[in-house]
């Protein structure tokens, strides 16, 4: 018997991938379905659907959910879930659309069919609620509430059946892994307990030490980087991937770390976003969480703990995945190592603060990276991308 986590909701994994076979008929139906639009983060939404990351969920939410969600953080028959997954669509399209219609949801930037929704629900949002629930700003220099802002004027809800995983199980062939394919991973390696680490980042030292101190608390560490959409300046999944792996290899135990990635798209909702993540990685297989400083933050919207503390505020049976906590981390010269305010009792004076933005910027500058600051086969990796860019 498995000692993983069960996935949310208690049940089994629910992938909305049709089988293989059932997807050239389907396809050749959705043809001649109405069309949706999506935008980039909806049809990660679809492909998140399709691998069964979103698991219990069926489809695109509908009102009673999105609202539950918004303001309680529970879905209408009260399970927990932190961030609303929906669809828009504009007035006239949703005016088009019959209750129970079948609607083919096609990216709008590759014009490809995802998958078909049968539309139950039409409904419109105050996006305002929205916003202020969920990302604690209405401001629209945020880019989640810019997002939510953009959206069409009615949300679509229903089941779907997806019929693509879109461009990412041929592109990162080794390192899209499905919740189901995870868990078997963590199985044959022996694992009961793993810790997933989320970036979006190559790996400095304070990265390092995060997963080093998940490794000696748990079983091994899934480090599972956002293949979606990234933010401009963010360095491209290749590059991250081959820096990543570089570090794992020359300073890692072998088979204590698992290198993964997933197609979300990241909505920057900080401490709302730290207990979707958990929750993904329940789903996953994870047991633990690493939540650093700021997760999932952008600008100074969010306290550097937020997304520590918010776990304190969910009711029992909520998440099966806990967060692993720690403390803002640095490099301290008198220490000669990488510490936190925890475990090291010298003044700022003798710390290296690290962080992945400061050091886009000394590459882009053509700077040398200190060793208390990134690994130099890391560096070596990180400067030769710079190079090829200009």
């Amino acid at each position: 018997m498995s000692k993983l986590v069960e996935p949310h909701g208690g049940g089994q994994i629910n992938s909305l991938l049709l089988p293989e076979a059932e997807r050239p008929e389907e396809l050749k139906r959705a043809e001649g379905l109405k069309k949706i639009p999506m935008t980039s983060r909806e049809t990660s939404d679809v492909i998140m659907f399709a691998m069964g990351a979103y698991t219990p969920l069926g489809g695109f939410m509908g009102e009673k959910d999105w609202r539950g969600c918004c303001e309680d953080m529970k879905l209408a028959d009260g399970l927990f879930w932190p961030i609303p997954v929906t669809l828009s669509a504009t007035s006239d399209l949703a005016d088009s659309i019959k209750p129970g219609e079948d609607v083919a949801l096609v990216d709008a930037d590759s014009d490809e069919i995802m998958g078909i929704m049968t539309v139950q629900e039409k409904y419109a949002i105050d996006k305002e609620v929205e916003c202020q629930n969920v990302y604690r700003t209405t401001d629209a220099a945020h880019p989640g509430v810019q997002k939510v802002l953009e959206q069409a004027d009615v949300n679509l809800g229903g089941p779907i059946k997806a019929l693509s995983e879109g461009e990412y199980p041929k592109k990162y062939p080794d390192l899209f892994l499905r919740p189901a394919e995870s868990r078997a991973m963590f199985i044959e390696k022996g694992w009961h307990q793993a810790a997933a680490f989320q970036t979006r980042n190559p790996m400095h030292r304070s990265h390092e030490h995060l997963a080093k101190i998940a490794v000696e608390v748990t079983d091994g560490v899934f480090i599972h980087q956002v293949l979606g959409k990234l933010k401009a300046g963010d360095i491209p999944a290749e590059t991250r991937t081959k820096a990543i792996q570089a570090m794992i290899d020359n300073y890692f135990v072998p088979g204590t770390v698992i290198q993964a990635g997933y197609p979300i798209e990241m909505r920057y909702a900080g401490p709302r976003e730290a207990l979707f993540h958990a929750l993904i990685r329940q789903n996953f297989g994870c047991s633990h969480l690493i939540v650093g400083r700021d997760h999932a933050g952008v600008g100074d919207y969010y306290g550097p703990f937020d997304a520590h503390h918010i776990f304190d505020t969910l009711w029992d049976g909520a998440l099966k995945t806990l967060p692993l906590k720690i403390d803002i981390t640095f490099f301290c010269k008198k220490c000669d190592g990488m510490a936190t305010a925890k475990t090291c009792p010298h003044d700022k004076e003798h710390h290296i603060s690290i962080s992945g933005t400061k050091q886009r910027e000394m590459l882009s500058k053509g700077e040398d990276i200190p060793g208390e600051f990134s690994r130099p086969e890391v560096v070596k990796i990180l400067q030769e991308y710079y190079a090829s860019i200009g």
